[in-house]
């Protein structure tokens, strides 16, 4: 009889730079087992990176906002799928239930200690314990390891970012090649630079092309570092690209700048350079991929505290990495 398929549940939800990182087990997957079949269930933000990736077949959309229903009627598909193995990703109470909701007989999670919210409760195999103390891409490669799979040491994430191709919009005929990328911000505040900070870089990059990049959030922001530019070409894209067009101008840019975030670690899906800099998380854990030399830090007492909100020192991990320590890293991808 022809071997049967193994049919793999992702259960990753978010936020995006997790979800791209959680990508490079697909093609290794896929190479080890052809003609398996992969679902990823995850949330309507990130639900257009995750498409791209040519190696996910299925998608499963679990609509948070619609709260419990939403969780009733995923919990309802999952139980038809008849999934043989979950990877539970996620390690939290919500994700740890779909796991267990998928009804696969091997459901892979974290190690408990490594685990919230007794996660660990509702997944039958673990990983081994590796704490903060590596990265998250090889943290998830551990996933791999639980099932036997062999990894290589080549990481890849799948990511088609020739989609820009097809896209419409009118800022698309003022990127010019060899611009650099600033993103404005992530999803804490602790983490972001001062706009201040970027006003200065900016300043410092007269004579290139710089694209500024950020969701809704960051339109204002936007608007203002703009306003105060002179002699230098800028093409303000915050709030204006989809997930799939984000992917394909950050793979356009020479090098980009940023806080830990989800755009830094589509840079390390798609190979541009991205200096990033950290305060309140540890670079050993979040730097993108391939980046990892790219990293900026100031020393203080306090960092990493990992802490969404500044517990009152007025983020000064982040406002002493200055402008100039940041430009010149970005000096050696200036071209012209």
């Amino acid at each position: 009889m022809p071997k049967v398929s193994k049919r793999y549940l992702f259960v990753l939800l978010g936020a995006l730079g997790d979800v791209v990182r959680g990508m490079s087990l697909v093609d290794v997957l896929k190479s080890a087992q052809p003609g398996c079949h992969i679902t990823w269930l995850v949330e309507p933000a990130n639900e257009g990176v995750v498409r791209l990736h040519a190696g996910v077949d299925d998608v499963l959309v679990f609509e948070r906002p619609r709260g419990i229903r939403a969780a009733i009627d995923i919990c309802r598909e999952l139980r038809k799928r008849r999934f043989d193995v979950t990877f539970d990703l996620q390690r939290h109470l919500k994700s740890g239930i779909f796991s267990w909701m998928s009804g696969a007989e091997i459901r892979v999670g974290f190690h408990p200690k490594d685990s919230k919210e007794c996660n660990w409760l509702f997944n039958n195999r673990f990983i081994t314990r590796h704490g903060e103390n590596i990265s998250k891409v090889d943290h998830y490669g551990r996933f791999l390891d639980a099932i036997g799979v062999e990894r290589t040491n080549q990481v890849t994430f799948g990511l088609n970012h020739h989609v820009l191709d097809d896209v419409t919009a009118s800022w698309k005929e003022e990127l010019e090649g060899g611009y650099v990328a600033l993103v404005l911000g992530s999803s804490w505040d602790s983490k972001d630079w001062l706009v201040e900070g970027y006003a200065e870089l900016l300043n410092l990059l007269v004579g290139h092309q710089v694209v500024l990049l950020g969701d809704k959030s960051k339109i204002d922001m936007a608007r203002h570092l703009v306003a105060g530019t002179k002699n230098i070409q800028v093409v303000d894209l915050a709030g204006k690209t989809s997930l799939s067009e984000l992917v394909a101008v950050i793979k356009g840019a020479t090098v980009c700048v940023g806080p830990d975030s989800g755009p830094g670690h589509i840079a390390g899906a798609v190979g541009t350079p991205h200096i990033t800099l950290f305060g309140p998380t540890p670079a050993v854990r979040n730097a993108p991929r391939g980046s990892e030399a790219l990293v900026l830090s100031a020393t203080t007492g306090c960092s990493p505290c990992k802490r969404r909100v500044c517990p009152g020192l007025d983020k000064i991990c982040m406002r002493l990495i200055r402008p100039e320590m940041v430009f010149e890293k970005v000096v050696p991808f200036l071209k012209g």
